[in-house]
């Protein structure tokens, strides 16, 4: 588990002395949606290519973001608290080398069609068993904190947005419409 914490001094003067677990668990409604929580399409899967040539033989470690949840909460004054979690899967192909390999990705809090707020790069260790090729999990960043201008303001406005770093070469790689998924024809 992680914590992401945008602009923390505001969210600890805002909140008191409150928990993360006792404005989960209030019973005041929020006073409207949470923000859009999802992956940014170029940047949902990263491919890493040894040798320069598209082909299955140098694909190296690759990594995809099957899905993005959150829950949030906020109401009155205080700002937005929200839990995320993004199902990863993590591929190992033929021209990988080693058992483990450190994969970064970033979670990004932007105002909606505007700009981003606050952006975070996560670094994740990936170690693959003898024998494995892919390994699947859940990666939870809790506490997620978004100041609001007012009390008016709803979480319509803002956008948790997640995905891979990567190099030129990785996004171009992506937005040609290439792929080597980690699954693709084993099961």
């Amino acid at each position: 588990m992680r914590s992401f914490a945008i602009l923390a001094a505001a969210a600890i003067l805002l909140n008191g002395c409150q928990t993360v677990s006792d404005v989960f668990e209030t019973e005041q409604p929020n006073i409207g949606p949470c923000p859009s929580a999802m992956s940014l399409y170029d940047a949902h899967r990263i491919v890493e290519l040894e040798g320069g040539e598209v082909r299955y033989e140098n694909v190296g470690f690759t990594g995809e973001i099957l899905g993005v949840r959150s829950l949030c909460s906020y109401y009155g004054e205080r700002p937005i608290i929200a839990n995320l979690e993004l199902d990863m899967a993590f591929g190992r192909g033929p021209a990988a080398q080693g058992d483990t390999h450190v994969y970064e990705y970033f979670v990004a809090v932007t105002r909606r069609d505007v700009g981003v707020i606050e952006k975070e790069v996560f670094p994740i260790n990936i170690r693959f068993r003898a024998g494995e090729d892919r390994v699947y999990l859940t990666e939870t960043i809790e506490a997620i904190s978004i100041p609001r201008a007012n009390s008016e303001t709803s979480g319509i406005n803002f956008e948790i947005l997640t995905g891979f770093e990567l190099t030129p070469e990785q996004l171009a790689f992506n937005r040609s419409g290439q792929r080597f998924r980690v699954g693709a024809g084993q099961d």
